[in-house]
């Protein structure tokens, strides 16, 4: 395994990881890279032409040239911008897995594999979004794509993690943070509150702070009532936040960044957070972009083992993005119109209230989007004890528009609806195409003792990737237990789940 993803890493890191340190031309650099071409007529071609005595005076005159090449307009910018952050995400993922101090399962890596392949896709995708040539990222057509399915190919069978946990706990929890965690009410390392209260006005200035902190223990952010108009991120380097709010009417985080305003789908979220372990409680997440401006996200979660409970997500198109790695949402309430619920993470939600909003004229509503593009992939999107429900603003109206429980964004889509109640707003066939028959026979979309009156699944789409599932042990393939391998992690979160059926 170490050797097939130590070929992944040298491949994804740069082209620049097998240069010798004593090379001196820009031909003997470039030779030694996938593309030699474009890399030879940009260095040469360079306001600053010198040439490189080390690897690394090489690889900054080299991103200049990418940022000089690529970026000639606002669109170009943003897409690089998030090709930037994906691609060093992917590094510090196959890194992970190949480090010694990392006692990481197989279910691990397929998880980091997972991540890593979706990473990829994302970068290629904001190029389509934004009208940008791919032809711009030459990396893309390379290799690692594949390599990386090959890998995981070569993994699968091992996507449930043995339950190996003490106490409930996974080994690195520490017993500190087992006691925080334990407690009803964790007592706040930093407040935030914008009458002045608090340390902290903003909740980019309580994560700055955090960042600067010695260590990686779990660190508690308050954040007092209050509409908070900030776009946040929280990179990979702060692990285990966690954001308290006072409740999800009182503490609103808010943006209105749209890929109808310029943004990619993955810059428009108002909160992003990748750093592992993160958790939030009794916020809500909203993005008021509207319908009109498309793909709008309230929030992306691209961090492993991430909580949230007693939390909302407002907003129309995109709603929830939920990139990769494993999360896990518990009694939290989804506003949108157009797969409101998307992304292709390992994600459970249980006990959750879905509503979907009054559209666009002529728009189909899809309550989920999963984005899995390779059949090995341990992800999918699991509604568990739920609620599908009309919001106010469509009840009105809910014969106008018809709503679905999901359609296949990618070839391997999967999603599964388990004892969860369906109003009477689901249409009769469930399930919409994507794009006439794209992936009908390749998705996994099933239903599982469902109630409620638009549960009846006797006029459903006959699609072969459809299914009604009636065992028993099909269903508990997509527990919290099994799926996202929730023992071994959640009970360090002390929010409470439901570990079977």
């Amino acid at each position: 395994m170490a050797i097939n993803l130590g070929c992944l890493l040298v491949l994804a890191v740069s082209a620049f990881s097998l240069f010798s340190p004593t090379l001196a031309s820009i031909d003997e650099w470039c030779n030694k890279t996938p593309y030699p071409e474009p890399c030879n007529y940009f260095m040469k071609r360079s306001p600053r032409h010198y040439f490189p005595k080390q690897k690394s005076d090489f690889r900054k005159l080299s991103s200049q040239q990418v940022a000089r090449s690529k970026c000639r307009n606002e669109k170009e910018k943003a897409v690089w911008a998030d090709c930037l952050k994906l691609y060093e995400d992917t590094i510090a993922q196959l890194n992970h897995t190949l480090d010694t101090k990392t006692k990481c399962t197989e279910f691990d890596q397929q998880t980091w594999l997972s991540t890593a392949l979706t990473n990829l896709e994302t970068c290629r995708a904001g190029f389509a979004e934004l009208g940008v040539s791919v032809s711009q990222l030459p990396i893309m057509s390379n290799n690692v794509s594949k390599l990386i399915c090959n890998t995981l190919a070569m993994n699968n069978g091992s996507s449930v993690l043995p339950q190996t946990y003490k106490d409930g706990f996974p080994t690195w929890v520490k017993a500190g943070d087992r006691k925080l965690l334990q407690s009803s009410s964790p007592r706040a390392n930093l407040v935030v509150a914008q009458d002045g209260s608090g340390n902290h006005r903003t909740i980019k200035a309580a994560l700055d702070a955090a960042a600067k902190r010695s260590g990686t223990a779990r660190f508690v952010i308050h954040i007092k009532r209050g509409v908070y108009r900030e776009n946040v991120e929280i990179p990979s380097k702060l692990k285990n936040i966690m954001l308290v709010g006072d409740g999800l009417r009182n503490t609103i985080i808010t943006g209105s960044r749209s890929v109808g305003g310029g943004s990619t789908t993955f810059n428009s979220a108002t909160v992003a957070v990748t750093g592992e372990g993160f958790i939030a409680r009794g916020i809500t997440f909203r993005n008021t972009a509207g319908p009109q401006n498309h793909q709008a996200v309230a929030l992306r979660s691209s961090s492993d083992f991430s909580v949230f409970y007693l939390c909302g997500f407002e907003g129309y198109q995109d709603t929830l993005y939920v990139h990769s790695q494993r999360q896990f949402y518990k009694e939290c309430y989804i506003y949108g119109t157009v797969d409101f619920i998307f992304g292709n993470a390992a994600a459970v939600l249980q006990n959750c209230m879905i509503y979907a909003r009054r559209p666009m004229a002529k728009q189909k509503i899809a309550v989920t989007a999963q984005g899995r593009t390779d059949p090995n992939q341990n992800t999918g999107i699991i509604i568990h004890n739920s609620r599908v429900m009309a919001a106010s603003d469509l009840t009105p109206v809910q014969n106008s528009f018809k709503t679905y429980l999901g359609r296949p964004w990618k070839q391997y889509s999967r999603a599964v609806f388990m004892k969860t109640y369906l109003g009477s707003l689901v249409d009769p066939a469930g399930w919409l195409e994507w794009d006439g028959s794209f992936a009908l026979n390749t998705l996994y979309y099933g239903e599982y003792r469902n109630i409620g009156p638009g549960a009846s699944t006797s006029r459903r789409v006959k699609w072969r990737g459809y299914r009604v599932i009636t065992s028993e042990t099909e269903a508990s393939r997509f527990t919290v237990t099994n799926f996202i391998a929730g023992r071994s992690w959640l009970p360090a979160t002390s929010v409470p789940f439901t570990s079977g059926l």
